[in-house]
């Protein structure tokens, strides 16, 4: 058994486990970043910023995540291809339009076909955070909007009665009192981000769903030194319990950034810390 489960195709398997967590670390506070820049962007008194972070919110989280992660992939592809066409084969006359094919000259690919494997598992890991990142920093960007519209105008008032200017208002009142109320909301969303990993098959990075399949078929001696027959549902079954494992971890971690945020809150939670510590 041991020498079965250190076979190449299993260090792959144990390999996409931390394409997975380094997919998590790197997207998470990257959505973040997209859903505060949008989300300030939404409330801001300039018109065509205004616009921009609503449209941004309204656009991405109404179309169908499947079909964003397949047409955003391909579109930012052709585009940076594009662009690279342009500046490198100035002398290139052919249509890059040709039928449904997208020509490029060879020096524009990306990654290019000499480059060594790590550089196009690389580039497809990279377009997989984008894309991760813009999707859930739209909704992320919904949460944090509605925690800033939740923190009490009359704290915002007072601030500026005291002579504290917009940005000092934004960054020292309500930034720092608006986690409170966004948390619960990102907490689900983090929950959601962890569900969607299977996503990256889509994006032809190799994660641990597509390798659980894999392994998981039916093999033959022909083919293999440890055959066995259907084994899929053994391996989906050390996934869900990986997924659950991991989301209770979480809601641990969660659980005590909550606890803390609610400390000294004029909320219910809040009263009841004071009234444990009394």
């Amino acid at each position: 058994m041991a020498c079965y489960l250190t076979t190449g195709k299993h260090m792959s398997l144990y390999w996409s486990v931390l394409t997975v967590l380094s997919l998590l670390a790197i997207t998470a506070p990257v959505a973040l970043g997209f859903g505060f820049a949008g989300a300030s962007a939404a409330r801001s008194p300039v018109a065509p910023l205004r616009w921009f972070g609503k449209s941004y919110i309204a656009i991405v989280r109404g179309v169908p995540d499947i079909a964003f992660f397949l047409f955003f992939v391909i579109a930012l592809d052709q585009a940076i291809e594009y662009l690279r066409h342009k500046a490198l084969c100035p002398d290139w006359t052919d249509p890059i339009r040709q039928g449904s094919d997208f020509v490029v000259c060879q020096a524009a690919k990306m990654p290019l076909g000499e480059a060594p494997q790590w550089v196009h598992e690389t580039y497809g890991f990279s377009l997989a955070v984008l894309t991760f990142a813009i999707v859930f920093g739209a909704f992320a960007a919904n949460v944090l909007f509605g925690a800033m519209r939740a923190v009490p105008r009359a704290q915002l008032e007072t601030a500026e009665a005291y002579g504290m200017t917009q940005r000092q208002t934004f960054w020292r009142i309500l930034v720092p009192q608006m986690w409170f109320f966004a948390l619960p909301g990102l907490s689900n969303l983090w929950m959601v981000l962890i569900k969607a990993t299977p996503l990256l098959f889509l994006l032809g990075v190799e994660d641990i769903v597509y390798w659980a399949r894999e392994l998981g078929g039916t093999k033959t001696p022909r083919f293999t030194d440890y055959p066995h027959g259907d084994w899929r549902m053994w391996y989906f079954l050390a996934l869900l319990v990986f997924y659950l494992v991991f989301t209770r971890v979480s809601e641990i971690v969660l659980d005590k950034i909550m606890a803390k945020l609610t400390h000294g809150q004029a909320t219910a939670a809040g009263e009841a810390q004071r009234k444990a510590a009394a």
